[in-house]
């Protein structure tokens, strides 16, 4: 019989005898009270962008749904299962949270199976590949811009599939009625893996921009 692994009990003391210890009294607050976040985010399942990692974020802060390339899929209710639609429905009527982001980033390799798909196929089997289909369309367009290079395709794409999940997010009943009441907002991010920028999605023009830090601010 396999041992579990080595590093991730390494790991756990490390988070026993740090940050736990640290913020014990709020774990069993936690425990005792339950949750109650007021933002959810929508990320990728991707090791190097954890949000809570990425916004500095305790416990109980941020409910989180991490899938392959930060996707929502459209409103459809039917007989098979729907874990990110089941989260979204928990986090809105359940937790009752305010705002909800999707964060994508650089790199995705979600993103890049879905351009390269000669090279790297996609399985067209059971899962990833139809998956993977909610951005077929605009995978396929982005793919005839040759005046782009790999790398912007590759950005724009990962930046359109920001925009595509908030568009499907809008589908879902309990998002458009408490957005137009004006009690839930929607939100789009990008975080660059390599420089760890954060870019923030404009709600009217759905053009990115990159907030300024605190040290930024003070030099401008």
């Amino acid at each position: 019989m396999c041992e579990f692994p080595d590093h991730l009990i390494c790991g756990y003391r490390s988070f026993m005898k740090g940050r736990y210890a640290g913020e014990s009294n709020r774990y069993r607050a936690l425990a005792e009270t339950g949750q109650a976040p007021k933002t959810m985010v929508i990320a990728c399942c991707d090791s190097r962008s954890a949000p809570e990692t990425i916004f500095d974020s305790g416990p109980g802060e941020l409910f989180v749904v991490r899938n392959v390339a930060n996707m929502v899929p459209p409103y459809g209710p039917d007989d098979h299962y729907h874990g990110t639609s089941a989260a979204l429905e928990f986090a809105i009527q359940g937790l009752k949270i305010r705002e909800i982001v999707v964060l994508g980033h650089g790199r995705c390799g979600g993103i890049h199976a879905a351009l390269n798909s000669d090279g790297n196929p996609l399985s067209p089997g059971d899962f990833i590949g139809k998956w993977m289909g909610l951005l077929r369309p605009a995978a396929e367009q982005v793919q005839h811009y040759d005046f782009m290079t790999a790398a912007e395709r590759q950005r724009a794409l990962e930046r359109i599939s920001i925009r595509n999940s908030i568009e499907n997010l809008r589908t879902f009943p309990c998002v458009d009625i408490l957005e137009k009441k004006g009690s839930l907002t929607v939100h789009g991010a990008w975080f660059d893996i390599s420089t760890g920028e954060l870019w923030t999605m404009n709600p009217d023009t759905g053009d990115f921009t990159r907030p300024a830090i605190e040290d930024e601010a003070e030099e401008t």
